[in-house]
């Protein structure tokens, strides 16, 4: 009965306002449904049609977001975007991986040589610490050779001790950089492996459901 009774309402008001080229449709707080050639201001941003003198639906009008709901849309496009970001740079290393490496032994070769390169470095240092260390005990024994026949012990002498420990410390930095390098060339590299497996699996896979789907 209550669809029957607002279904007549509709058409009194409709025969009511008959040059009335829109109408509109909106819900009270009560649940109400009310129709009119007008809304009140405060439900210009609740949820409403727009309707011809037919009675059709020409468009519906959603109810304006809160601050709280605008807010929560723009994290989830900011989302959206850093998903589809990370996607697209995925893509991208998917294919430079592919057109420049033809096997897996050529990842493998590539990854040796860079971990023989940063190893060289990191001997490098060491051989450096070990000669300073060398130079450091060598000088030191000066100094107490030189206070023990009550000497003044040269000024230049603890200077270039004190050069050769910063060098020790510096030396030391660069090698566990390199040591540091060293695991992120290896982890970079397997990572690369691994990919460039299932990649090469994908093609094969591709081609022989192209070569079953062709008769070959």
């Amino acid at each position: 009965m209550r669809f029957t009774f607002l279904t007549l309402s509709f058409v009194l008001l409709a025969y009511a306002f008959p040059t009335q080229a829109k109408m509109y449709k909106w819900v009270d707080e009560s649940g109400q449904v009310h129709f009119g050639d007008r809304i009140p201001t405060k439900y210009l941003v609740k949820e409403h049609d727009e309707l011809n003198e037919h009675g059709v639906r020409t468009r519906h009008r959603e109810a304006a977001k809160t601050p709280e709901q605008k807010a929560e849309e723009r994290r989830l496009e900011r989302e959206r975007e850093k998903i589809a970001l990370a996607e697209k740079k995925k893509k991208q290393r998917d294919r430079v991986l592919l057109d420049t490496y033809t096997t897996e032994r050529d990842l493998i070769v590539a990854r040796d040589s860079r971990l023989d390169a940063v190893n060289s470095q990191i001997r490098l240092a060491k051989s450096i610490i070990s000669d300073s260390n060398n130079k450091i005990e060598s000088m030191e024994q000066q100094v107490t050779e030189i206070k023990a026949s009550n000497r003044e012990v040269p000024a230049d002498l603890y200077q270039r001790i004190d050069n050769e420990k910063q060098q020790v410390a510096v030396q030391a930095m660069v090698m566990e950089n390199h040591k540091k390098r060293s695991i992120e060339i290896a982890e970079q590299f397997n990572g690369y492996i691994e990919r460039f497996k299932v990649l090469k699996a994908e093609q094969r896979a591709k081609r022989e459901r192209l070569a079953k789907e062709r008769g070959y």
